[in-house]
């Protein structure tokens, strides 16, 4: 198991949900993606994404107007 980070801070609905798709494809069970985001609409965009992908989101918190989200591949 390992942990990966994509940045798509800057990038705007529906782009970082797409990046986060496209990494995912590649990762084994039990990994886990770190997304940092900057668009407002990303807490809910993941959390949708989780729930029709079937990932895991780990957790969720903001760090200076930066959205960190953790999830894993199931």
């Amino acid at each position: 198991m390992s942990d990966h980070v994509l940045d798509a801070t800057g990038l705007k609905c529906p782009i970082p949900v797409l990046r986060a798709r496209k990494a995912m494809k590649p990762l084994a069970l039990g990994d886990v993606l770190e997304i940092h985001a900057t668009d407002p609409s990303a807490e809910l965009d993941f959390k949708n994404f989780c729930e029709t992908t079937g990932y895991e989101l780990i957790s969720f918190q903001e760090q200076k107007d930066v959205l960190i989200m953790k999830i894993r591949k199931k």
